[in-house]
């Protein structure tokens, strides 16, 4: 998949209509400063379509960034397309070797939604404050009819907080299969990555994949792109 071009369409607050997309939603959800933004703009090959920061909380909207993507479909021998299976393909020079030649290959563009949302467990704001945001998040992921994925963003230094845990029961009890992603992949030292994932699974009580993440220098973005190829083929 590639992405030909993203825009920041609409914001909503507390008091805001959620607005009525016409293409698929995927959102992105995670405590104050987990790397939210920073995720979103490395998938989008953007430096600051979302807006980051070092300071937790700044995120206090719902954000829909619009997507044009090119995916790749295959063709079999009775003209039937499907979504290339990126495993399967080899690549040598840049180009396509096996087991497809570049002529077997349809591109089409398709539209989505990145979707961020307010991150939670941020200690510096009031009590209202924070039950706003989390009606903002359970308003949206309740009522959305494009929803069809939800990334939840952990920090792979630390062992998932509470918040962390009570989102991802949540998430479930909503019918989603949550995608767990753990950010900040560069902070942490290759030899330990096994065990921070171990440690993050058995917290979360889950056997599901985790995508380690780095937005530095983008390692695991293949990974979540496969994922949304899958979604956009099925919708």
């Amino acid at each position: 998949m590639i992405i030909k071009d993203a825009m920041l369409e609409t914001v909503c607050g507390i008091t805001s209509r959620l607005p009525e997309n016409i293409y698929l939603e995927i959102a992105f959800c995670g405590k104050s400063n987990v790397g939210k933004s920073s995720l979103i703009n490395a998938l989008l090959n953007r430096k600051s379509l979302a807006r980051t920061s070092s300071s937790p909380g700044k995120t206090q909207t719902i954000n829909f960034y619009k997507a044009v993507c090119l995916i790749k479909m295959s063709t079999d021998t009775q003209g039937n397309t499907a979504l290339r299976d990126e495993k399967k393909t080899s690549y040598k020079d840049g180009r396509i070797t096996s087991p497809e030649t570049s002529a077997d290959l349809k591109k089409r563009d398709m539209s989505l939604y990145f979707v961020d949302l307010p991150g939670y467990g941020y200690a510096d704001v009031s009590v209202e404050a924070k039950k706003q945001w989390g009606r903002m998040i359970e308003n949206y992921l309740n009522l959305s009819r494009n929803l069809k994925c939800i990334f939840l963003l952990v920090d792979i230094r630390h062992k998932p907080s509470e918040n962390d845990k009570l989102m991802y029961e949540w998430i479930l009890k909503r019918g989603f299969e949550p995608v767990i992603i753990a950010t900040k992949l560069d902070k942490i030292k290759r030899s330990v990555l096994e065990r921070h994932i171990r440690i993050i699974k058995q917290e979360l009580n889950t056997n599901s994949d985790i995508i380690a993440f780095s937005a530095t220098d983008k390692r695991g973005r293949q990974e979540i792109f496969g994922i949304i190829d899958r979604l956009l083929y099925t919708g």
